[in-house]
């Protein structure tokens, strides 16, 4: 496996990296007996998770993370791209999951028009995007890195791990990408606090993250600390035609 892959695995199987995942599943907790799409599964953590309780289909582009992937439940794993997409049947899924995948995209309209076709009426898709403001206060917070935090405050780039540029994208961009075709019901945050925590030791100790999820939980639905979380989880559902 690429070694920057490698390390991205790694980390998601890091205190961190459960944190992020113990949050977006228990938002995504009344997911049960639905079709289900994950489109840009990754290594499957999601697709698994929810395949415990939902019929899940994936969809992945990068074949090393399909042959690496968690699949301790089973779900359908296809490799592919929005070509694959777009050979989904109309009104197949209850709901659809597209996690930290727009950002490494240039069709995305053309995404959402898709995650449209496939919905059902009144079906959920459930974004989670990176959080342009709270990139900027890890930069200044905890990596005390205050020139990659004005560069990003001036409009300028950053990479993640292996997936190359980060292309942030707001709310009003989605508002505009689903025109009429969809509603934003909910938007949430994720990771608030956690972040920003410089003691790496203490994110080992259970009774620490015990607390943690409670107050991250507690707060991922107050708009002052949506806006600063490090990533946004909106629902979004089809019109009922």
């Amino acid at each position: 496996m690429d070694i920057n892959l490698n390390n991205y695995l790694e980390n998601m199987k890091k205190p961190w990296g459960i944190l992020f995942y113990k949050v977006v599943w228990k938002q995504l907790s009344g997911i049960r007996n639905c079709n289900v799409l994950d489109f840009g599964s990754g290594f499957g953590f999601t697709a698994n998770h929810l395949a415990e309780n939902n019929n899940v289909t994936a969809i992945e582009p990068n074949l090393e993370m399909i042959e690496n992937r968690i699949c301790k439940n089973s779900y359908k794993q296809i490799h592919g791209d929005i070509e694959k997409l777009k050979e989904e049947k109309d009104n197949s899924f209850d709901f659809i999951v597209c996690h930290n995948v727009l950002e490494y995209v240039e069709e995305r309209k053309d995404i959402f028009d898709e995650f449209y076709r496939v919905l059902k009426p009144n079906g959920i898709l459930s974004i989670v995007k990176h959080n342009h403001a709270g990139r900027i206060m890890q930069k200044v917070v905890f990596e005390n890195n205050v020139d990659e935090a004005m560069n990003l405050l001036n409009g300028g780039e950053i990479n993640v791990y292996s997936f190359g540029k980060v292309n942030y994208y707001n709310i009003d961009d989605i508002r505009r990408w689903i025109g009429n075709n969809m509603v934003i019901e909910e938007i949430r945050g994720v990771r608030t606090f956690w972040g920003l925590q410089q003691n790496n030791e203490i994110k080992s100790e259970k009774s620490w993250q015990d607390k943690m999820f409670e107050i991250e939980m507690k707060v991922c639905d107050i708009d002052e600390y949506i806006k600063v979380s490090f990533f946004n989880h909106i629902f979004l559902r089809k019109h009922d035609n």
